[in-house]
């Protein structure tokens, strides 16, 4: 199995106007630029940006559809993940996700 990424497809509006793009999804985005090789070791799925996100629910809940969110492959031990209540999978979301892609696939840190 593999460690399954989704990220929200940049350029979207909502009823506060846009065109926008994810905050927190670009610093992802950024480091997958910064680290090509991790683009093959993850699945990687980008979304639009409107809700429901099904392809997120069937592996989180419904609770649990905000992006970026990395769904555990549960083949690395990371305390730090957070438990679905609906499908018992291990994930993390936003800022969470960087230390664990430092500390499994060996990618840098940001700067302190």
């Amino acid at each position: 199995m593999t460690d399954r990424l989704f990220l929200i497809n940049p350029h979207w509006t909502d009823d506060d106007g846009g065109p926008w793009f994810c905050p927190a999804g670009s610093v992802v985005e950024g480091v997958l630029a910064f680290y090509p090789d991790l683009t093959t070791q993850l699945d990687i799925t980008r979304l639009d940006f409107p809700r429901p996100r099904p392809a997120v629910i069937e592996q989180v809940g419904e609770d649990h559809q905000s992006c970026p969110i990395l769904i555990l492959d549960e083949t690395f031990d990371w305390p730090e993940a957070k438990t679905s209540e609906t499908t018992g999978k291990r994930f993390l979301q936003d800022q969470a996700i960087i230390p664990y892609l430092a500390a499994r696939y060996g990618i840098g840190l940001p700067h302190p």
